[in-house]
């Protein structure tokens, strides 16, 4: 293998990179996803085109050769006869007006709303020339002449059905489907879209080829027309960075592209102390106090004491054998319910606080005793054990972290304060455990019984309430 110094890398060449403003309103990037090698729109001509600037959607349509050899004459009469029917109704704008499919219809879809960290760029002359994009649209070929049909096809149908007047009527039973209240937001923005959509009308515009001198004028529009110097390379590299990107637009809808449990960093700083440690410990699931320490000052608050975080840490935290882990409630919030089987938050945060009892009791911990002394379903009781423990090689249940002495040593008051809520615990927790273990009932021997029906022959025989049987 090659060995490299630790130097920087040797500069080979300085490219000039300049921002042209030009076309920052106008500037589009048509994408035809259905476009296939052999067949492209590149030499095909453009019989109309349509826009709408508010929603920025594009309709082209682009002619066919019905002369072509490959071109099927009566399917397109067929077609075309389909979309626009015999007779055509006053004020409505045939599709193929030649009576023939003589053209094939694109609309756009936009594939992205925000398109600010998107630009055009172009080299020439040893030099690169930006443009920033006024939106990216997506052209799919469109069919409306079948969905014309369609609606022409009902609408004779129910002519037809109400003429007929010897019609039975039937009885029908309707139900009504449940909507969850996402499905129906989802559905109304949907709605909202497409009402906004056709209250705007199209606006016809010419196509100018792409080897036409306009097409050519506009191009060059996409270089810089003013090439002064920038300043902006005499500053050091962490100053030009924060002038190219400022720190508020550069955190700026972090967080709407983040999943809902996932928090920014810049989000995280703004958050109370509190609000910090829990979700840290809630993603850390078992975390050591250096492990906290280092976190914060590294990531969250440089200037943080240990001092501070050792006193805000019970208030958020559960220490056991040194380390921390979260409350239960913070992990199972008041009305809410288990994943697996609907269980109830009270019933998951009281068993997940006697599992951490018998954590601080015990080294290890076996699942079917969990599931014994909880009474909860094996998916809650194997969640429960995976906050705070992990599955060893002899099949028990074993804490995440090994425990940690020096934390212990250190701050002994935090550890006694943790222990007198243990003990407090520990009384109820042994009296649940001796209600739910099986009572063993001595069977009265058969010997005895004889004995006693001799000696005292005229009274009933003894029942065995051992087995339960008459």
């Amino acid at each position: 293998m090659a060995c490299f110094d630790d130097d920087e890398d040797t500069v080979l060449e300085e490219i000039p990179v300049f921002l042209s403003k030009n076309l920052q309103d106008n500037l589009y990037i048509f994408q035809y996803p259905t476009k296939s090698q052999t067949y492209n729109f590149e030499n095909v001509s453009v019989s109309n085109c349509c826009i709408k600037p508010i929603n920025q959607e594009v309709k082209v349509d682009f002619s066919l050769d019905t002369e072509s050899r490959f071109y099927d004459q009566f399917k397109g009469e067929q077609l075309a006869l389909a979309a626009d029917g015999k007779n055509q109704a006053k004020g409505e704008r045939p599709s193929f007006k030649r009576g023939i499919m003589d053209k094939q219809a694109f609309l756009s879809s936009r594939p992205l709303d925000d398109v600010t960290k998107y630009v055009v760029g172009v080299y020439a002359d040893k030099e690169i020339h930006l443009s920033p994009l006024t939106g990216i649209v997506q052209l799919r070929p469109s069919f409306s002449y079948f969905d014309k049909e369609d609606k022409r096809n009902k609408a004779e149908q129910k002519t037809l059905n109400e003429e007929d007047d010897d019609e039975e009527l039937q009885q029908v039973t309707v139900k009504f489907a449940r909507t969850s209240a996402k499905k129906a937001k989802e559905r109304q923005g949907f709605h909202n879209l497409m009402k906004k959509s056709d209250e705007e009308p199209w606006c016809e515009t010419y196509w100018h080829p792409r080897n036409s001198s306009t097409s050519e004028l506009e191009r060059q529009k996409l270089f810089t027309t003013n090439r002064q110097s920038s300043l902006a390379f005499a500053l050091d590299p962490k100053a030009y960075l924060a002038k190219l990107l400022p720190n508020e637009v550069r955190n700026q809808n972090i967080d709407a592209v983040l999943p809902s449990r996932v928090f920014s960093k810049v989000r995280l700083k703004s958050l109370p102390l509190l609000e910090q440690l829990k979700i840290l410990l809630k993603d850390g699931r078992m975390l050591s106090f250096d492990e906290i320490l280092k976190i914060f000052q590294d990531s969250v608050d440089p200037k943080i004491t240990s001092e501070k975080l050792v006193k805000t840490l019970p208030q958020v935290g559960i220490p056991i054998h040194g380390n921390w882990v979260p409350q239960s409630e913070d992990l199972y919030p008041s009305d809410t319910f288990s994943n697996a089987n609907g269980v109830k938050s009270e019933l998951m945060v009281r068993a997940r606080d006697y599992v951490l009892f018998r954590f601080s009791r015990a080294n290890f911990l076996d699942r079917q005793k969990i599931i014994f002394d909880t009474q909860l379903p094996p998916e809650e009781a194997t969640e429960i054990l995976k906050s705070v423990a992990y599955l060893n090689s002899d099949k028990k249940w074993q804490l995440l972290l090994p425990p940690d002495t020096q934390f212990e040593q250190r701050y002994p008051v935090v550890v006694q304060r943790q222990d007198l809520v243990w003990r407090a615990s520990e009384q109820t927790y042994n009296e649940m455990d001796y209600e739910k273990s099986p009572k063993r009932t001595r069977k009265r021997s058969q010997r005895d019984s004889k004995s006693y029906a001799a000696a005292c022959p005229d009274l009933p025989s003894p029942v065995n309430t051992s087995l339960g049987a008459p």
